[in-house]
């Protein structure tokens, strides 16, 4: 938006006409002339009111529209839907698929906040499918037709939520920001990590606002709302002994013989599901002797996701490593147990040197990346096959990712310095010690006889008094 201080408001012409006379308010802008015509003189002297109230009180006037720039920006406002669209759509090119799913969660489950009128809205669930299944979805929307009665939701949605300029009100802010707190039924409240990524894709979407002219500031730098804190820290609950991890990879064997090694290298190297779905034969140095240590040099990930969201061409993509940029790898070691699993693996499916270690061996479709719903569902027979009715239900091992969790917190205990577990484990010092810090077992009672040792000795020497 083009601004100018440089107005003067001139008086009413009025011109005569056969039926009736016209009525226009004129004034310059920055050298350029406008005017307004109005049916009745009254009309046009309030609106010429308006001008000089403005002019007076100092208000820039836009050069495109003449009008004041509070005016100018009422008149171009646009819905929140439409911003929040254009705003998915500018992500769109630039995001991994996982992330447009993430933006659009989270604008779906902000929207109905925003709403600005009940009169003919539809149930929640339909509105919620049509708002994250097409009107954040620029891949869908376009390549493939939109079905009638979700184009009816997507117009009514349009045209009852607030404008953008009206998200300077604070009380409406905050309304959208408590809605990203709960759970797409409106009750309980998500996962802390769930609100913050609600939270930073709101604030994106109306710095997006901010850049395109639609609102002055942003509305943010007047909310004092803050997102529910968490320590980030892993439940030690969850973290499974040496014994039981043993026998829940070897049930897992019996259960999908394909997915024994691929649970072995998420509890005896910390890989990622996603890491070790990348892996193959070219990423595993083999130890040179049964009772000697390999090597595995990570060079990506494979993320699994829904077609939808990675421009229809399949159920997976290939990234980097998390948190590094591309071409960056990472070389984790390999202990005998896990060598044992990888080379049965390789040698028992006659993995090429360049084919993924842990693919789909039946089915219509041999060859694909394993998907997560595969793996979780194998993990999940295999707790039931192992655990006690009374630890099924319990956190230990829910999912296939807390094997990971398991090994860091087993080398922390082993003694190795957190720096190389770090390394190996693909995390900054300061997360790992954050996240794993209650994981560490007997740290708590070496600090108690060490505090002993000092109050029978040390702490009554004559050094310590001077």
């Amino acid at each position: 938006m083009n601004l100018s201080y440089e107005v003067r408001v001139q008086g009413i012409r009025t011109q005569k006409g056969v039926q009736r006379d016209t009525h226009t308010a004129r004034w310059v802008v920055g050298g350029k002339r406008f005017g307004k015509s109005f049916r009745t003189k009254a009309l046009a002297e309030s609106f010429r009111s308006e001008l000089l109230i403005a002019e007076r009180r100092g208000v820039a006037f836009d050069m495109e529209s003449g009008l004041p720039e509070p005016m100018a920006r009422k008149l171009s406002a646009q819905s929140w839907l439409t911003l929040a669209m254009d705003f998915a759509d500018s992500k769109w090119p630039h995001s991994a698929a996982k992330h447009r799913a993430s933006i659009a969660d989270a604008l779906a489950t902000l929207t109905p906040a925003l709403l600005t009128s009940e009169r003919g809205r539809p149930a929640p669930d339909e509105l919620r499918a049509a708002l994250y299944g097409w009107a954040f979805n620029k891949g869908r929307r376009d390549t493939e037709e939109m079905p009638a009665d979700v184009a009816r939701i997507i117009k009514w949605a349009t045209e009852n939520t607030a404008d953008v300029t009206a998200l300077s009100d604070s009380g409406l802010v905050r309304k959208a920001l408590d809605r990203a707190a709960l759970r797409l039924d409106g009750s309980g409240a998500v996962a802390a990590n769930t609100i913050n990524r609600r939270r930073g894709i709101f604030y994106g979407a109306l710095k997006y606002a901010v850049e395109m002219n639609l609102i002055p500031s942003h509305p943010f730098e007047r909310v004092s709302w803050k997102a529910p804190k968490t320590d980030g820290s892993i439940d030690r609950r969850t973290v499974v002994n040496v014994v039981t991890a043993g026998k829940l990879i070897e049930a897992s064997g019996e259960l999908a013989p394909h997915l024994k090694a691929f649970y072995g290298a998420m509890y005896y190297s910390a890989l990622r599901p996603e890491e070790t779905l990348h892996l193959t034969p070219a990423n595993y140095s083999r130890p040179v002797d049964e009772t000697g240590w390999g090597w595995l040099n990570l060079t990506g990930a494979t993320v699994g996701m829904n077609a939808a969201w990675n421009d229809g061409t399949d159920y997976y993509e290939d990234r980097a490593l998390k948190h590094r940029a591309k071409q960056t790898s990472r070389r984790v070691p390999v202990p005998p147990a896990l060598a044992l699993l990888l080379d049965e693996h390789i040698d028992r499916y006659q993995v090429p040197a360049t084919g993924r270690l842990f693919v789909t061996r039946t089915g219509t479709n041999p060859g694909r990346p394993v998907s997560t719903s595969t793996y979780t569902r194998i993990w999940r027979r295999t707790r039931e096959k192992v655990l006690t009715p009374a630890q099924v239900d319990s956190p230990l091992a829910k999912v296939p990712y807390q094997l990971r969790h398991a090994c860091v917190s087993l080398w922390l205990n082993a003694g190795v310095p957190p720096t190389q577990v770090a390394e190996w484990a693909g995390h900054s010092l300061h997360v790992l010690l954050k996240v794993y810090a209650k994981c560490i077992d007997g740290e708590e009672e070496k600090a108690r006889i060490r505090i002993s040792e000092f109050l029978k000795g040390n702490g009554n020497s004559e050094d310590n008094i001077r």
